[in-house]
């Protein structure tokens, strides 16, 4: 064997912890893998004198400076599992401009300022892989960056965020309204303290922005995707979406096709939506995720494992990490950031979408004509129409509940609708908006 790729490891908590273990405990099968051995020449962390429990690792490694670490000539393959996006983005730009090669599970600096790594990469002529920033040990952005690079991906759908993904599972298996299943996913460990990015969607909105860099060719942020979260999800919701043989699943939706001038552009978005149980991601449950690809050579294709967790990423990262010291052994780098087809993303009022509208509206004669009226107006038919009594004590007598299901139309024609609807003297209220996805 050939002397050691040495790495420098930024970040030392639930993600880094596991990086250490991994490779003190397959460090002969990862030599062998490599062609070299493994070695960590350092690890940055904030506070050098915070317990570790029984880390395999030699406590004078540890050091608070990161930067002097990574300019270090000793150091090959910089990993960096940190998050956030200063002082990170200044480090990789640092160790990238410098040659050195960056593994990164830092999806938030990826989403919002990806362009500036892989420029740094290009100018110092490293690797830059970041398998672990998506869905944790699913394989599944060198597939849509190597694998897949001969087709044409056309639409990428996913659940790649387990906190919500429980917390819709269990609100569909238990009929929970949304704060008592938040509660069961903190007690569990599957949520943070403060859950905002999770169940407002910023967390998967950062991953539906590299998916659809990846997917199609063009450099897309987290500030292009349209982001809602589920914290408007009610049980009742649930219960409807059972009724029509469909779950709900916070979905990231990244299509490629034709905008309203015929141009070639991008939709992604990230929101919550029913789709029917026979759709392949209808049956994710717990903390997992899963990603539905479509191309059009290869048909569909489904990634589905655990998404998150501090062995499951360091799994990606190692991964990574032997990919890149490989290349530096072979003297080459792989294949540079794939943005040339550079399409413009469509604003969300574009994207083609389908309603589940739920009102409460007056018992009397005239009122779905009315109703139907509004849809007319505004080029959005109706698919199904159900009608039933108000539910509950709190449906006054001589109410009843609509809910109508729409075809395909542009998203800003049905929000418009729902708009002109809640204006509707005969409009009670508008009780539930979702949209509907998976060709229900």
């Amino acid at each position: 064997m050939t002397s050691p790729v040495r790495l420098a490891l930024l970040g030392c908590g639930t993600v880094g912890a596991e990086v250490i273990r991994l490779l003190h405990e397959q460090s002969a099968d990862l030599a062998a893998r490599v062609g070299a051995p493994l070695e960590i020449a350092g690890i940055a962390v904030r506070r050098i004198g915070r317990d570790r429990g029984d880390l395999p690792v030699d406590p004078a490694l540890f050091t608070t400076d990161a930067l002097g670490l990574i300019k270090r000539d000793d150091v090959d393959v910089v990993v960096e599992v940190v998050g956030g996006i200063e002082p990170a983005r200044g480090w990789l730009v640092e160790a990238l401009r410098a040659g050195k090669s960056v593994v990164t599970a830092n999806k938030a600096l990826l989403a919002e300022d990806g362009g500036t790594l892989h420029d740094a990469a290009a100018e110092g002529g490293g690797d830059l892989y970041y398998e672990a920033s998506v869905a944790g040990a699913i394989p599944l952005l060198r597939p849509l960056r190597e694998s897949l690079h001969g087709d044409r991906i056309t639409r990428v759908t996913g659940i790649v965020n387990g906190t919500t993904n429980f917390i819709l599972s269990a609100m569909h298996a238990t009929g929970a309204g949304f704060a008592e299943a938040l509660e069961e996913a903190t007690e569990l460990g599957y949520a943070e303290a403060d859950p905002t990015a999770d169940v407002e969607g910023f967390d998967a909105a950062a991953k539906a922005a590299i998916l659809a860099s990846l997917a199609f060719h063009s450099r897309v942020a987290a500030a292009d995707v349209h982001r809602e979260g589920i914290t408007e999800v009610t049980a009742a919701d649930v219960a409807s979406a059972k009724a029509m043989g469909c779950t709900i699943k916070l979905l990231c939706i990244a299509a490629r096709g034709a905008d309203g001038q015929g141009r070639e552009a991008v939709s992604v978005r990230v929101h919550p939506a029913m789709i029917p149980v026979t759709h392949p991601l209808a049956s994710v449950g717990d903390a997992f995720n899963a990603v539905f690809v479509e191309a059009e050579a290869a048909g569909q294709l489904m990634f589905y494992g655990r998404g998150a967790g501090g062995a499951p990423t360091a799994s990606a990262v190692l991964g990574d990490v032997v990919a890149v010291a490989r290349n530096r052994l072979a003297g080459v780098r792989a294949a540079s950031e794939s943005a040339y087809a550079d399409l413009p993303v469509r604003p969300m009022g574009e994207a083609l979408t389908r309603y589940h509208i739920s009102l409460d509206v007056a018992d009397r004669p005239g009122v779905l004509e009315s109703v139907a009226g509004v849809f007319a107006r505004h080029d959005v038919s109706i698919a199904t129409v159900r009608q039933g009594p108000a539910a509950g004590a709190a449906g006054a007598a001589g109410d009843a509940v609509l809910v109508i299901v729409t075809h395909v139309a542009p998203d800003a024609a049905l929000a418009a609708t729902v708009q002109q609807l809640r204006g509707l003297d005969i409009v009670r209220s508008v009780a539930s908006v979702l949209r509907v996805e998976g060709g229900l």
